[in-house]
């Protein structure tokens, strides 16, 4: 009698956890990888918070100097303070120590933006890669689910790593070029004006409509390219981080314009890439565009450029 795949292993033995619970075992392993990533990004927020002015990180974080000596004072204060507590040259886990970054330095960036793709972008993809672990055979001409939906995440991850190289490279320019504070917030408010709303106006496009309907909807996909090796199923998870980056890069280069290190835009950000994947409602990405244009707007009318352009 021939076997369904899935069923039993070829050795007769009952099918593992992730064939039985696919989806359970994919969303409890994208929670631990997710979960790394956001012990890495609290753990250089815990560094920063004894000797920094955190509002500085950007809106919101302000917050967190209820646990410093920074809460409550004067702008003025805070900034004395900060300089005191944390010279040029200084440094802090995580935290390049001046404008010019060495190789370390940027290291240290590039691993951030990683830490940041495991706590933003991986959950947003977990209902994509365990609808791939729940096909009834993942992977044509090879038993087992575990390497090939383990290879699909690696391919969607390569993406996102590129995407965190680029974004350390941007981010060195801009620091070296005074438009971002070494606190990796905006310098001026034309650029974190102009990110808002550029990616406010991105929602709009058919470009991101198109990356998110078959981010919506993969399995269409999957059943076209059936891969029939280990490289196939890499190039397919490849193939869906390019996807997902086409729908959502413009919601991750949002953190240039409120803070890269903002943990708190960190998780909203990363909530509203997921729900836009999985509430197939296409009012929220242009609800979102029209935040984020209305947000930007705002942000360009206060600063100095605004200003001239508005009341001469």
């Amino acid at each position: 009698m021939t076997q369904t795949y899935g069923e039993t292993g070829k050795d007769g033995t009952s099918p593992g956890l992730l064939s039985r619970s696919p989806r359970i075992v994919v969303f409890a392993a994208v929670a631990l990888a997710a979960l790394a990533g956001w012990a890495y990004l609290a753990a250089m927020v815990a560094a920063m918070v004894p000797m920094m002015d955190m509002g500085e990180l950007g809106p919101g974080m302000a917050m967190f100097n209820a646990f410093n000596i920074f809460a409550g004072l004067p702008a003025e204060a805070r900034a004395a303070l900060a300089a005191i507590c944390l010279p040029e040259g200084a440094s802090t886990f995580g935290m390049p120590a001046s404008q010019i970054w060495s190789i370390a330095d940027a290291g240290l960036v590039f691993l951030m933006w990683v830490m940041m793709a495991l706590a933003m972008m991986l959950p947003s993809a977990a209902p994509m890669i365990a609808r791939f672990a729940e096909l009834p055979q993942p992977m044509v001409d090879r038993p087992g689910r575990v390497v090939p939906v383990m290879m699909l995440a690696a391919g969607y991850l390569s993406i996102w790593v590129g995407y965190g190289l680029v974004a350390t490279v941007a981010q060195g320019v801009l620091t070296a070029a005074r438009m971002m504070s070494p606190m990796m917030s905006p310098a001026t408010m034309v650029l974190a004006g102009t990110t808002l709303l550029a990616a406010g106006i991105y929602q709009f496009t058919p470009a991101k409509m198109a990356c998110l309907i078959r981010c919506q909807r993969p399995i269409p996909f999957f059943m076209e390219r059936r891969p029939t090796s280990l490289f196939g199923v890499y190039r397919l998870g490849l193939i869906q981080g390019l996807l997902c980056l086409g729908c959502c890069w413009a919601l991750m280069t949002v953190m240039f314009a409120v803070g890269v290190m903002n943990v708190l835009w960190i998780a909203v950000l990363g909530l509203l890439m997921t729900v836009e994947k999985t509430v197939f409602r296409f009012w929220i990405p242009r609800a979102i565009g029209v935040f984020l244009i209305v947000w930007g707007l705002f942000v360009l009318a206060l600063s100095d450029a605004g200003q001239k352009i508005l009341f001469g």
